[in-house]
């Protein structure tokens, strides 16, 4: 029996998915049936579509184990250099197609799933997205984690494991609205506690200076206690290791309470210790936020510890990867244990730190760039502060007037031997504006590194289709070579592939607009193009400039298609939201328009629905204001899958332009020395309401209560934003914007046209995988090269070592 396979899924019996064979058929029936019973004790008669999601997580994790095992063992006999890549979020998504399409196994475990009678898409949707991210920094560690397996690197990836992540977003009556995210209600087949190597992690208390040196005392203590997630590679029998860590109290946390006899105050009182690790971003950002640190820079002793039974020198073996400024305290954490405990002199100490440390920076907004104050450190982590004040006496101000603060990315960039941006445009904004003095100083030190994605997840896994297209023209290497798919361009011309091209991305587009009546009950053309904004709600991401434009052409009564989470408390973004969903809520409804124009805000965007959105779009918004977006890597996903790129000259959008060639995207606006001339003019957004028509009709409109009239002033605060306040400049923008909108337009009514450009742009998104990323970190950063080697699978002879995972 076997398992027929239909045009829309095109789940061609290819490597690149996996090779059917009937043992690997039988033996995920088996390990199917053997969890089922066994792990979740139920049987077909009550099982439900979780347990049977459920089983075949375990059946699939069982594949993983040997590897993850193997790949430790081998890690541990040849003592390569290790990577720690330390990030306060990891993005990861869902697991289980990602991990069938590393190991190989996804068109194997779709037949063992349609002999056992299921379906295998239906149980993919059971899984929940990890809440472990919020945006685009958690997902490039989550792509970094996935291309340092894939090349061999020996690298382990440090965070903390959020047991309610964000939040998770519903859109009631056009406003935001929170609720939990708990995504561990079900618990979560991939991870394995390690409570063995459970590690105290102190806070409060005061430092004793002695003969013997610095000794913190009267400490409250709080155990970290870690979870490994296995992070498989491509096809290469590598299995490395995500470890996060979870805030615990210890048994005899505030037992005094308890003594006589305040048992509930005990119990709060271990929950606001446990609350560490509780929530994402939490609202509080006081001292929860500054405790997640030390708790995440318990890696240094994990590391340390794991060096120590090797009987290996630190030197030249450790690299620790700063992503921005949210783990900083690691390096004060290092230089404690290195002075208080391991007792090395200053100096060596310091100069161990640095050769270790590596800053990435991904902002160049300055409220973005952390700032605590003094006395909250002073507070939570005494000694951490008496060593960043020592630091601060050699290298950097800690007061920035007022009350005083510790500037994190200063620490980061003094403590580190290498400091990067992750855009060409972004890393010259950091050297020359941003931290211009201390590029001056240390000009050697900084350098760029161009972000990517893995093209495993956001093109293998979400888009089969078009992966499959592209296999067939130039073979199957692409996915380990991303830079190959340059060969795409012999086939500019051929008119069997451009139909091909339109076909599949027609395919995701219907079946995208499916999901979208059944989730949303709107009902949207097919055809009619897909315009797409995903970013995070924010005025620097110009989602305004969007929205006046949708009212523009509402006005123009013409064609066009979807878009759009914010920060719970974060007044401007939720105002943003409520106008997109309120000129929605009119546009949508108005039988003129019909079915010419909709607009859609998509709730609770995170990686699943990316996965669906991406494939389907046709159109890229990426409108920043030019100089403020440090790369982006949605513009690299949408760019990979074939939809066209509208934006302005900043970020990555910059080198997109470069190779593909900027007649082959939308680029529109201001460049980073109009905004410079404009600021030191003074930016009047008067001027273009009252010189451009359009646009002062949109804003009338917003203003005076056309789309929300039964409260007329409910978008003062953004109208008044807009014309005092606008630090991103719309109006700047708006008319060069509405015009490259028509080009867009005007293109997208000749396919042929349009699909060539397309096929252009996937020619050239070879630059952007997170595999050429990696590559210039290992290179120019850590000091380590990948690997070519394939470690053996476990049904392959390999003399094993006697060691830890």
């Amino acid at each position: 029996m076997s398992r027929p396979l239909s045009d829309q899924e095109r789940r061609k019996q290819i490597s690149i998915r996996g090779i059917v064979g009937a043992e690997n058929v039988a033996e995920l029936k088996r390990g199917f049936n053997r969890h089922l019973h066994f792990t979740l004790v139920k049987d077909r008669n009550v099982a439900t579509p979780r347990d049977y999601y459920q089983a075949l997580a375990h059946a699939v994790r069982d594949h993983l184990v040997g590897r993850w095992l193997r790949t430790q063992q081998y890690y541990y006999e040849k003592d390569p250099k290790r990577i720690y890549y330390l990030s306060l979020e990891f993005y990861m998504g869902r697991t289980l197609q990602n991990t069938m399409i590393n190991l190989g196994l996804q068109n194997a475990c779709d037949e063992a799933i349609y002999q056992l009678g299921l379906d295998m898409e239906e149980l993919e949707e059971i899984e929940e997205d990890a809440g472990l991210g919020n945006g685009g920094l958690g997902r490039l560690a989550a792509c970094f984690l996935d291309s340092m397996a894939t090349l061999g690197l020996a690298a382990y990836g440090y965070g903390i494991r959020y047991e309610y992540g964000i939040f998770n977003q519903k859109i009631r009556d056009g406003w935001q609205v929170e609720e939990a995210d708990d995504w561990l209600r079900h618990g979560n087949p991939w991870e394995k506690a390690r409570p063995e190597y459970m590690l105290p992690v102190h806070f409060y208390g005061r430092v004793e200076h002695t003969a013997a040196g610095a000794k913190w005392v009267d400490t409250q203590v709080v155990l970290a206690l870690p979870y490994d997630t296995p992070v498989p590679g491509y096809m290469n029998n590598t299995v490395n290791t995500m470890r996060l860590w979870s805030a615990r109290a210890p048994n005899d946390f505030n037992l005094r309470d308890f003594n006589v006899g305040d048992y509930i105050q005990a119990v709060l009182d271990r929950n606001l210790a446990e609350n560490i690790s509780r929530v994402l971003y939490p609202n509080d950002n006081g001292w929860l936020k500054t405790a997640e640190q030390p708790l995440s820079s318990g890696h240094c002793r994990d590391v340390l510890g794991v060096f120590q039974a090797a009987r290996s020198a630190w030197m030249g073996i450790v690299a620790i990867q700063l992503n921005d400024t949210h783990p900083a305290m690691a390096i004060p954490e290092l230089m404690r244990i290195f002075v208080d405990i391991e007792k090395l002199p200053w100096n060596k100490a310091w100069d161990i730190t640095k050769q270790t440390f590596a800053y990435t920076n991904h902002t160049v907004l300055p409220e973005a760039l952390e700032r605590w104050p003094v006395d909250l450190v002073e507070k939570l982590l005494p000694r951490h502060l008496q060593i960043i004040y020592e630091i601060n006496q050699r290298h950097l101000d800690v007061s920035e007037g007022g009350t005083k603060r510790i500037n994190m990315a200063h620490l980061c960039i003094v403590g580190s031997h290498a400091v990067n941006g992750v855009a060409k445009i972004h890393s010259e904004i950091v050297k020359t504006q941003v931290f211009k003095d201390f590029a001056a100083l240390e000009p050697e030190k900084f350098q760029n590194k161009t972000n990517g994605i893995t093209p495993r997840r956001w093109l293998l896994l979400c888009n089969p289709g078009l992966a499959e297209l592209i296999a067939e023209k130039i073979g199957e290497d692409y996915v380990r070579d991303l830079s190959q798919l340059t060969k795409l361009h012999e086939f500019v011309d051929d008119d069997l592939f451009i139909r091909e091209v339109a076909k599949v991305k027609q395919e995701n587009k219907v079946k995208f607009a499916l999901y979208l009546e059944k989730e949303y009950k709107v009902k949207i053309n097919p055809s009619s193009m897909f315009d797409v904004h995903v970013k995070r709600i924010h005025e620097y991401k110009r989602q305004l400039m969007n929205c006046l434009h949708i009212v523009t052409m509402y006005n123009r009564k013409p064609p066009r298609a979807p878009r759009g989470p914010a920060a719970p408390g974060y007044h401007m973004a939720k105002m943003i939201i409520k106008l997109i969903n309120t000129v929605a809520q009119v546009v949508n409804n108005d039988p003129v328009v019909g079915s010419k124009l909709k607009v859609i805000f998509l709730e609770n965007y995170r990686v699943s629905l990316a996965e669906k959105v991406i494939p389907a779009t046709d159109l890229s918004e990426q409108i920043s204001t030019a100089g403020t977006e440090a790369s982006g890597t949605g513009n690299m996903k949408f760019m990979l899958n074939g939809a066209l790129t509208i934006g302005t000259m900043d970020g990555a959008n910059v080198e997109m332009a470069e190779e593909a060639g900027e007649e082959n995207l939308f680029i529109f606006g201001m460049r980073v020395e109009d905004v410079t001339e404009l600021d030191r003019e003074g930016y009047n957004a008067q001027e273009y309401y009252n010189r451009l028509p359009e646009l002062k009709q949109a804003i009338d409109q917003i203003k005076s209560g056309f789309f929300s009239p039964d409260e007329p002033d409910l978008f003062k605060d953004v109208v008044n934003m807009l014309f005092h306040h606008d630090r991103f400049k719309v109006f700047a923008d708006y008319e060069a914007y509405v015009k490259c909108q028509e080009k867009v337009s005007e293109l997208y009514l000749n396919s042929k046209a349009w699909t060539k450009m397309v096929i252009r742009n996937i020619a050239a998104a070879g630059k952007f995988s997170s595999d050429r990323t990696i590559k210039e970190y290992a290179r120019d950063i850590w000091h380590v090269e990948p690997s070519d080697l394939k470690i053996p699978p476990p049904n392959e002879s390999l003399y094993l070592y006697h060691c830890p995972i």
